[in-house]
C-alpha cells in the first residue's frame, strides 16, 4: 500500500496575490514549459544522451529547477521544464549552450520542433528525485 500523499503545495495567498510565511517558502515554480519535438527515425538514443546532458548541466549550472522527458504515443517528445522565473530561463539561455557537443547532437536528431507552450502551476503533487538522474532506454 502506498503511503499517503502529501498535501498539495497550493500556497495560500492574501487579497492582493502574495504569499507570507510558511506559504512563501512552498510558493510553486513560477514558470513551466513544455517544450515538444519529432525525431528523425533513429535517432531517439542519442537525442535522449542529449537531452540529459544538456538538462544536467541547466540544473547544476544555470538555475533550472529540473526537467523530465517524455516519448508520446503519437511519437512526439515531450519535455517538461520547471524555472524560477521566466527571466531566470531566458538569462540561462542568453548565456548561449550549456553544452554545444550535444545541443548540436539535439538539433541534428529534431525533424519537428513544434511551438513551446507555457505553463501556470496551479498545484504540484510531482516528486523530485533528489538530484538523482533516471534514465531508461527509448523505445524503437
Amino acid at each position: 500500500m502506498r503511503p499517503e500523499p502529501p498535501a498539495p503545495t497550493t500556497p495560500a495567498a492574501d487579497a492582493s496575490g502574495a504569499r507570507h510565511g510558511a506559504d512563501a517558502a512552498r510558493a510553486l515554480p513560477g514558470f513551466a514549459v513544455l517544450y515538444r519535438w519529432r525525431l528523425h527515425p533513429g535517432t531517439e538514443a542519442a537525442f535522449v544522451e542529449a537531452w540529459c546532458r544538456v538538462s544536467e548541466r541547466l540544473w547544476r549550472e544555470r538555475g533550472s529547477l529540473g526537467s523530465r522527458l517524455h516519448r508520446g504515443p503519437d511519437s512526439v517528445w515531450y519535455s517538461y521544464a520547471q524555472w524560477p522565473s521566466e527571466q531566470a530561463r531566458d538569462e540561462a539561455f542568453a548565456l548561449g549552450p550549456v553544452d554545444a557537443e550535444a545541443a548540436a547532437a539535439m538539433k541534428d536528431a529534431i525533424a519537428e520542433r513544434l511551438p513551446e507552450i507555457v505553463l501556470e502551476p496551479a498545484a504540484d503533487f510531482l516528486h523530485g528525485n533528489d538530484g538523482v538522474a533516471v534514465s531508461h532506454p527509448p523505445h524503437a
